[in-house]
């Protein structure tokens, strides 16, 4: 017992001289952190370890609903050029703590114009104009409108732009690489094309594929191709056969989906507190999203090899939740099955199988 009691006082010497020496030498100390961390980090290009291939940041899987995860967002590196698909709210700035190569961006493309899908737009051209270091406006493809909704974000953006030149200088911040240049995507439904080649340069091709996400008309999911790897995003979207049919054996399918039984609970939540205008809202999103299920069925079909979902609803705020929102899911699909989180990387090395899943943050 005495030994034990010896013991005990030791450690607690050594902790209270360890917090004494840490207190006294706490400038040092956080200085020589500060200085390490700045030294691994800033100015590096974390692009140049990933190997030849197809690379895929998911900068946001979150949704309208107040979580932790930030609005849809999918950032995609192929060999040496770099695309990103939607910028929900916070999503950007998830991309950059990624370490997302500004300077390689080619183009960006909007699914569909809901608010959720375009809020961080404005970030978006501002991070590529300044970090991106641009000599011309980012092109930003889109449905029919996107030219109203990012003219209105460039004007948004006119008096930063004046102050930025201003206060950095031309040299720094070139005003002719100041805002973006809107590219409307014309598809048709019915027996008309569904499908559009919108790049193709180096190796890349990247599809816009019309997907039902009626009363939102059109909406787009997209497809990327890159030396023998393939991914699919969905956008929002039901079940869709012509986004199955664009998917064809792709690698990864990334895919939007809704628990609708969970949000029909959340609905009489809030029918039962008074809230009848949310409720309603609650009760009406279902109607244009798919299940798990939905896009579980979508990736056999589709011959994917394996499902990521993204633009979940409602948020997982714990995995012990995920079982209950994928419900049936992993009968409709028997291959892998992630559910995405902000921060993910996932990475397809060129005229290969293998999937590869790590982490930027947590």
């Amino acid at each position: 017992m005495k030994r034990l009691i010896l013991i005990c006082i030791g450690l607690a010497a050594i902790g209270a001289i360890a917090f004494g020496g840490f207190y006294l030498f706490q400038r040092q100390i956080t200085t020589y952190i500060f200085d390490r961390g700045v030294a691994r980090t800033l100015g590096q290009d974390p692009t140049a370890n990933l190997s030849d291939g197809l690379h895929v940041y998911l900068c946001g899987v979150g949704s309208p609903l107040p979580s932790e995860s930030a609005g849809p967002c999918i950032g995609i590196v192929a060999g040496q050029k770099a695309f990103v698909f939607d910028a929900g709210s916070g999503s950007i700035r998830n991309l950059m703590r990624m370490g997302f190569p500004m300077e390689k961006l080619q183009s960006a493309y909007l699914t569909h114009l809901h608010s959720d899908h375009i809020d961080g737009l404005g970030e978006l051209l501002l991070q590529a104009w300044v970090s991106g270091g641009r000599s011309v406006p980012l092109p930003v493809l889109g449905p029919p409108g996107t030219k109203s909704v990012v003219n209105g974000f460039v004007a948004a953006y006119q008096v930063d732009r004046g102050l930025r030149i201003a206060h950095h200088g031309e040299t720094v911040v070139n005003p002719a690489g100041h805002g973006a240049t809107p590219v409307e995507i014309a598809l048709q439904g019915g027996s008309n094309q569904k499908a559009l080649t919108v790049y193709e340069k180096e190796g890349v091709r990247i599809t816009a594929i019309l997907v039902d996400h009626a009363p939102v008309e059109p909406a787009y999911g997209f497809r990327v191709d890159y030396k023998g790897r393939s991914i699919s995003i969905s956008g929002d979207t039901i079940y869709s056969p012509s986004f199955v049919e664009g998917s064809k054996g792709v690698d990864v399918m990334l895919h939007e989906a809704l628990d609708p039984e969970m949000v029909a609970k959340m609905a009489a939540a809030l029918e039962a507190r008074g809230q009848s205008r949310t409720a309603k809202v609650f009760r009406d999103i279902p109607s244009y999203h798919a299940s798990p299920e939905d896009a579980a069925r979508a990736a056999s079909e589709a011959g994917a090899k394996e499902l990521v979902y993204y633009h979940m609803i409602p948020p997982l705020t714990a995995r012990v939740l995920h079982a209950l929102w994928l419900g049936n899911s992993r009968d409709k699909f028997t291959g892998p099955i992630t559910i995405g989180e902000d921060g993910m990387l996932i990475s397809l090395p060129a005229d290969g199988r293998e999937v590869h899943y790590s982490r930027a943050f947590r």
